[in-house]
């Protein structure tokens, strides 16, 4: 069976730094690279760190049903996961670990069930959110009040994951992480 692990959070909450750490620890695992039709910010790869594509491709591959799921994320701002790149990774004999919005992760633990399991990154609070997407340096007035706004509506969906972790302390979180994967990897 091919298995899947998904890992949403909203923007902020530490989801990269977790997603980065579950590849080290479990070789086992590939990222899955979400495509996306924004364009990418200052040291983001071309198929490294999304498949950059623009609007029309975007909607060319939605037409020709070539995603497992997508998702228009903020206005004009598509995301989703290509078919061939699941495949590309079970190709290998590997599983596939999603680093996705929160309405994607909720899709693809619909459609991949029991062969996945779901986790959700939550921040301690909105405030530490905010204070954490500050210190990027990436977002406007504008944006930042965007995302935390989005932010508080993405924490509503955070019953319908397998596991809720909230990031407060990095360490603490990464070894949460391990033992919530590590656990259901035994189990199947």
């Amino acid at each position: 069976m091919n298995k899947v692990v998904i890992v949403s959070a909203p923007s902020g909450a530490g989801k990269t730094t977790l997603v980065k750490y579950v590849l080290s620890a479990f070789p086992q695992m590939e990222f899955s690279v979400s495509a996306t039709s924004r364009t990418p910010r200052p040291n983001e790869q071309h198929a490294k760190d999304y498949y950059f594509i623009s609007m029309d491709e975007f909607k060319k591959k939605i037409a020709n049903n070539e995603f497992v799921e997508y998702e228009e994320v903020y206005p004009g701002c598509f995301y989703g996961t290509l078919k061939a790149e699941l495949q590309r990774i079970w190709d290998k004999g590997k599983m596939v670990l999603f680093d996705v919005d929160v309405k994607g992760g909720i899709n693809l633990k619909k459609i991949f069930g029991k062969q996945s399991i779901s986790i959700f990154i939550s921040p301690p609070n909105l405030e530490v959110l905010e204070q954490r997407l500050k210190n990027r340096g990436t977002e406007t007035p504008e944006t930042l009040k965007t995302r935390i706004e989005k932010a508080s509506y993405e924490m509503t969906f955070s019953s319908q994951f397998d596991y809720v972790l909230i990031n407060d302390v990095l360490e603490k979180a990464k070894n949460e992480i391990y033992q919530i994967i590590y656990n259901w990897l035994s189990k199947n």
